[in-house]
């Protein structure tokens, strides 16, 4: 087992800089903390180092031990971290059609994290993010999954040639508004879905709403509108696969 115990380490610079996205990128790189984020990386398969200060057991997956100072430096939890995996990103592949999730533009990495982990719960069969919505492998974002990142593909790519290739392949999309909308009781569930998401302060954009086949609002009382990850978790519910 390798051993490093100076925060002048050239490996220890580079995984700090794993906390940036242009560095994430550029080395398709990015870190999870936790014995449960790491537990589905390695049911993955997508773990190429393990970090620790601990003892660890046996994954057949490279161990570099630290010192604590060092997985404090790494680390971006405020608790203490105790192991933490470099994983590579790998190219998602969407098999299936029949339930997709579109995120169109939203900010809070806890929110995108969490319709992530909603989606994989409820069968879908994946998940798309605008080019202006935060990045996947923020440390944030990644912890909202609670490791569901593993275990569906997300693709990032423009909506609008999106959407059109959508209907093309025969998948109904619907944006939720709340303007000329039809409530969400009155949409029957059908073979192909995807289901669009707003940014948290102005909702769908206008172009997405208007090239949407339909304009869907969930009936409430007492205020307009719903923070974005419980919409989504509705739809979701919903219109999962197991629904008639």
């Amino acid at each position: 087992m390798e051993v490093i115990q100076s925060l002048q380490n050239s490996k220890v610079k580079e995984w700090v800089r794993l906390h940036n996205k242009k560095d994430r990128d550029q080395k398709k790189q990015f870190l999870i903390e936790g014995e449960h984020l790491l537990e589905e990386a390695l049911r993955a398969g997508c773990v190429e180092t393990i970090i620790t200060d601990e003892d660890c057991p046996e994954t057949g997956v490279p161990v570099i031990r630290v010192t604590e100072g060092i997985m404090k430096k790494i680390s971006g939890n405020v608790s203490a971290v105790h192991v933490i995996g470099v994983c590579r990103m790998r190219e998602p592949e969407l098999r299936n059609n029949s339930r997709l999730l579109i995120l169109d533009g939203l900010q809070d990495p806890g929110n995108v994290g969490t319709l992530i982990r909603t989606a994989v719960s409820f069968g879908f069969d994946g998940v798309y993010l605008s080019p202006d919505s935060c990045d996947l492998y923020n440390e944030k974002t990644i912890r909202s999954t609670q490791g569901a990142l593993f275990y569906i593909p997300v693709i990032r790519t423009g909506l609008s040639d999106l959407v059109t290739r959508l209907q093309k392949e025969g998948v109904t999309v619907i944006a939720s508004a709340l303007d000329a909308s039809v409530n969400m009781e009155d949409i029957a569930p059908c073979e192909k879905m995807a289901f669009v998401v707003g940014h948290e302060g102005r909702g769908v954009s206008k172009e997405i709403q208007r090239k949407a086949d339909q304009r869907l609002r969930i009936e409430m009382d007492g205020f307009e509108s719903l923070n974005a990850a419980v919409a989504g978790g509705i739809m979701m519910y919903r219109y999962r696969k197991s629904s008639k």
